[in-house]
This record gives C-alpha cells, structure tokens and sequence, in this order.
C-alpha cells in the first residue's frame, strides 16, 4: 500500500497538469479566433468564440475539483504544492481569457452589423503582439520554461502603449468626425479587452514562475520563496 500512494499522487499530477494544458489550448483557439473575427468582423468566427465558451466554463470546474482532490491526497511535495496552488490561479486568469475573447466576438459582431468600417491603424499589429505573448505563455506552460515565461512579462509595457495609441488616436477622430463615435467606442473597448489578456497572460507568467522556480514577482518582487527546513530544492541561497 505504501508504495502505491506515490503512484496515485503522480496520476493525480499529471492529470492536473494534462487538465491545464487542454484548457490553455482551448482557451488560445478560441483567442485567436476572436481576434480573427475582431479584424475581419466575421460572424461566423464570432459564433465559433460563443459556442467555445460553456466548454471552457466547465472545464475551469474540473481543474478547480481535481486541485481540491490533490490537496487532500495530503503528502504533497513542495513543488506538488506550488502546483495546486498556481493551478488554481492560472486556471481563474484562462477563464478570465474565455471571457474577453467573448467580448472581443462582441464587439466583432456589433461592428459587422455597420458595414464597411475603417480598421485602425495600431489595432492589427495589438492583436499581433497579445496573440504572439498567448502563444509564449502557452508555451511555457506546457514546457515549464521559465525563459519563455520571462519574456512574456516583459512583453506586458508593448501591449500598454498600443491601448495608448488606439485611445489616443480615436477619440481624437471621434472629436473631428462625430460619426465615427459608434465604430471607434467598439474598437476602444476593443483594445481595452486586449489589454485586459495581456494582464491574465502576465498573471499566468507570474505563476509558472511561481510554481516551477518558486519565484514570487508578483508587484515588482522578485526573490525565491523560503522553503521548509530540508528542502534544498528551494532554498534560497
């Protein structure tokens, strides 16, 4: 029996693991194609995104039950721990995600219903940057690479001065052509959801950090958190 508590806790490890990464995955697929439906205002990408979301909703349920069912396996590793606890973080921030990319299917379709609109100039190469800093993270996730990781929080200050730009530039078209208030205050909201997934990203950075190096840089921090006497694998130094 003792040597079969080891093999139950690494099942219940991977699945947790293998439960993120599907959600993750899903989660990009159903950005990538709000973000698609955002720049061509396709209806029918915008329906994908709508009937993409339930499943993400559940999904987010499972991992939060199977967590729960790990901590009370009880024995847990230190970095068993860091797991669970930054499951549950990363697994709120991807539906989080699930959720503006129904914002962004939103405002797709709302701006299809006004005919030919003019695209702003800023919001392709936004959508190019948050698509490329989902695609990172991702892949950090799945690799537990904290160099990818790195370069995702770094990529955080891109996404903020685009915001800046689109705010700027349409409400300044705003105030010299009034009609242009419908379309624009959809494209502003629009780079305010992608600033919003380019936070969640940064969160889920912070936690892959958090659980793979037991790093906490959350708030401008950045130092390795103390582990329990005996456990040399995160002590700091």
């Amino acid at each position: 029996m003792a040597a079969a508590k080891p093999a139950i806790e690494a099942v219940y490890h991977t699945a947790l693991t293998n439960y993120l990464t599907a959600q993750a995955r899903t989660v990009e697929t159903s950005l990538n194609w709000a973000l698609e439906a955002l720049l061509s205002r396709s209806d029918r990408l915008a329906s994908d995104v709508f009937l993409t979301e339930p499943r993400i909703n559940e999904m987010e349920i499972v991992i939060d039950e199977h967590a729960i069912r790990m901590l009370r396996q009880g024995h847990l590793t230190e970095n068993e721990i860091r797991l669970v606890v930054a499951t549950l973080k990363v697994n709120n921030d991807l539906e989080r995600m699930g959720d503006l990319a129904v914002n962004l299917a939103e405002r797709a379709v709302s701006l299809a219903a006004m005919g030919d609109v003019e695209l702003p100039a800023e919001l392709e190469p936004m959508t190019n940057a948050v698509r490329a800093m989902v695609s990172k993270c991702l892949g950090a996730l799945i690799y537990e690479n904290v160099d990818m990781a790195m370069q995702v929080l770094e990529s955080d200050d891109v996404i903020d001065q685009y915001r800046d730009r689109v705010f700027e530039t349409l409400l300044a078209e705003i105030s010299k052509d009034p009609s242009q208030a419908a379309p624009n205050t959809h494209f502003i909201l629009a780079s305010r959801h992608l600033e919003r997934i380019a936070d969640h990203v940064t969160n889920i950075a912070e936690d892959i950090l958090f659980w793979v190096r037991g790093l906490e840089v959350r708030h401008g921090r950045a130092r390795q958190m103390e582990a329990p006497a005996g456990n040399s694998a995160i002590r700091t130094p």
